[in-house]
């Protein structure tokens, strides 16, 4: 349980820092798309016999970048890339295991889905390291980044590197979805990537508040929804995700409830004001100064 706690704390505060910048580069499904191609890569180690995570790691790096590539050359056509991605990664990953020799166990829950109790110091390891090589490009290059998210033009002219950056996020992304698939599983981990930088570009007014916020939001919601789900019997990963949403669902709902209760707060000051003009005035008699 210590192990799965410091795995969760470790991928919910580097996810979302990835997710900032998908987000404010509407490339939210991205995470989604990596995680079909490192499933793909995940077959192909079960079936081969080679790791799943080198494979899978493998596989979802050169999808991330070919995407990110085929971007760049045909920017209008991107929902079609993403679709491309999803179809492609799921159909090669179920012939594949279609195709596995009898005999060979091809259990794909844990990936899929996340086995965060079974979280080894190994695990750890791996998990530490690429959780060190991420938030080192993300929060140390988080201007660049974000100076290319708002116009990539502009970061163009001012001679920053930005094919370089995009395919580095690309890469950054598939390594943060293919070393959290144990944790929170290859089908969910692009929501924990995404749903604490929405809220938290809900609640922050800056963009290196957002990031914190994020961070913050992630950490907290992984480590509590480990806990409950320890406590509670029911799947850690599905758990994280949950309370995420509902993170998100309060962050939005904030702004329109506040919005609605100063319309209610204005409406009954209104209709108090209409009481008190309706209500008779008292008279101060001008000799005596007394109320009639």
């Amino acid at each position: 349980m210590q192990s799965a706690l410091i795995a969760a704390l470790l991928v919910g505060a580097t996810a979302p820092t990835v997710g900032v910048h998908l987000v404010q580069r509407r490339l939210s499904i991205i995470g989604d798309g990596v995680g079909h191609v490192a499933l793909f890569g995940v077959a192909l180690g079960l079936v081969t016999g080679w790791a799943p995570l080198g494979t899978a790691m493998a596989t979802a790096v050169v999808g991330a970048i070919a995407v990110e590539a085929l971007r760049g050359l045909r920017r209008n056509e991107v929902d079609v890339l993403m679709a491309i991605l999803f179809a492609g990664g799921i159909a090669g990953g179920v012939v594949l295991i279609s195709a596995m020799p009898p005999g060979r166990p091809a259990n794909l829950d844990a990936y899929l889905f996340g086995a965060i109790i079974t979280t080894t110091r190994s695990d750890l390891v791996v998990l530490a390291g690429t959780a060190a090589v991420v938030l080192a490009f993300t929060v140390g290059l988080c201007r660049a980044l974000f100076a290319v998210s708002i116009d990539e033009e502009c970061a163009c002219a001012a001679g920053l590197p930005v094919t370089v950056l995009n395919m580095l996020l690309a890469a950054t992304t598939a390594a943060t979805v293919v070393a959290s698939m144990r944790i929170v599983g290859l089908l969910l981990i692009g929501a924990l990537m995404v749903l604490p930088a929405a809220a938290a570009m809900l609640l922050a007014r800056s963009f290196r508040g957002t990031l914190l916020v994020a961070v913050g939001i992630g950490a907290v919601v992984a480590s509590a929804g480990t806990t409950a789900a320890y406590y509670l019997g029911v799947p850690a990963g599905g758990t994280i995700v949950l309370l995420a949403v509902a993170v998100f669902t309060v962050s939005a709902a904030g702004p329109g409830v506040r919005r609605a209760a100063r319309r209610v707060l204005a409406s009954a000051g209104c209709r108090a004001a209409a009481r008190r003009a309706d209500r008779p005035r008292p008279v101060v008699h001008s000799r005596v100064g007394l109320l009639p």
